[in-house]
């Protein structure tokens, strides 16, 4: 009965010990995460003086996503023998030039992906990577102040693809207007006066416009994580068949070292691309701008992200 009682004590004295040695260790785990997050809190506020000094500024992250497969007499699917692979990147980089009296900003965007299902027992089937997501945009923006927040300004921008149909259509926005800074992160342009340059070999569908050019990109780059939101519209003044918008968002977070995992999602209307796609991809002859479909286009990755 003593032993009982004994082993009992020792049992009781354990879960206590184990109790408190827990509790003790979680109480410490809460200090130093709050100590973290105070020495996180004052590299970000450095960081913040660094970014609002005069001079250059560049930077770039991006993503990646590699998924390759082989299969031979796999027979509980439909293609047993099968190569199968998806290879894409993303690439967002800038190089700002920020002065007193004047600033320019400098951007660019690509994502381009390539798959492939190669069904090894059909010989008319193809076994090449082909051409899957194609999004490359450039944008120059200068500005001369007229105050810390405002300043009148000029942007190119151009757009297109350039694994198929370079240029074909290819965006050249040339304008002048004012725009609006109110932080290091955020920027907002409105151009009343610009001119949208459209370059296609179908020039009865695509046509160039005089109009309005809005562009409002804000980029945060906060300890592990960055982001970069861009809005890009058109409004044409001579028809509504003639204006577009694009806006893409990207966002990586590192994990370890410089890698870590990365999203980017894109969304555009254009009426032009769609009546082109109808008509003379599939085959719509009589379609116009009046009955065609302007569904809106959309693409997002999602893979491994490596901050440059």
């Amino acid at each position: 009965m003593k032993k009982i009682g004994f082993l009992t004590f020792l049992l009781l004295a354990g879960v206590y010990t184990y109790a408190q040695t827990e509790a003790e260790l979680k109480s410490e785990l809460k200090t130093k995460k709050d100590s973290i997050a105070a020495i996180q809190g004052r590299a970000n506020a450095i960081q913040a003086q660094i970014d609002a000094l005069p001079g250059w500024k560049t930077g770039a992250f991006g993503t990646i996503g590699v998924n390759l497969s082989n299969f031979s007499n796999w027979y509980a699917q439909g293609f047993p023998n099968n190569s199968a692979g998806n290879i894409g990147f993303t690439v967002n980089a800038f190089a700002n030039l920020k002065e007193d009296k004047f600033f320019w900003r400098n951007s660019a965007n690509v994502n381009l992906q390539w798959v492939k299902l190669d069904d090894k027992d059909d010989p008319t089937d193809s076994d090449s990577f082909r051409e899957a997501t194609d999004v490359f945009n450039i944008t120059s923006l200068y500005g001369r102040r007229l105050s810390q927040q405002f300043a009148v300004s000029t942007l190119g921008e151009y757009r297109t693809t350039i694994l198929n149909n370079f240029n074909d259509p290819g965006y050249l926005d040339l304008g002048v207007g004012g725009t609006w800074t109110p932080t290091d992160n955020l920027v907002v342009v409105i151009h009343p006066l610009n001119y949208n340059f459209v370059f296609s070999s179908e020039d009865t569908i695509f046509n160039s416009s005089l109009g309005a050019k809005i562009v409002a990109d804000y980029t945060r780059k906060l300890g592990a994580m960055n982001y970069k939101s861009n809005l890009s519209l058109f409004q044409s003044y001579e028809s509504g068949d003639l204006s577009n918008w694009t806006w893409i968002n990207s966002f990586s977070y590192t994990l370890w070292k410089m890698i870590g995992v990365g999203f980017e999602f894109g969304l555009r209307n254009n009426k032009q691309e769609a009546l082109n796609y109808s008509v003379n991809t599939l085959g719509n002859t009589g379609e116009t701008f009046d009955t065609v479909d302007n569904d809106l286009q959309t693409y997002w990755t999602l893979g491994l992200s490596y901050a440059f």
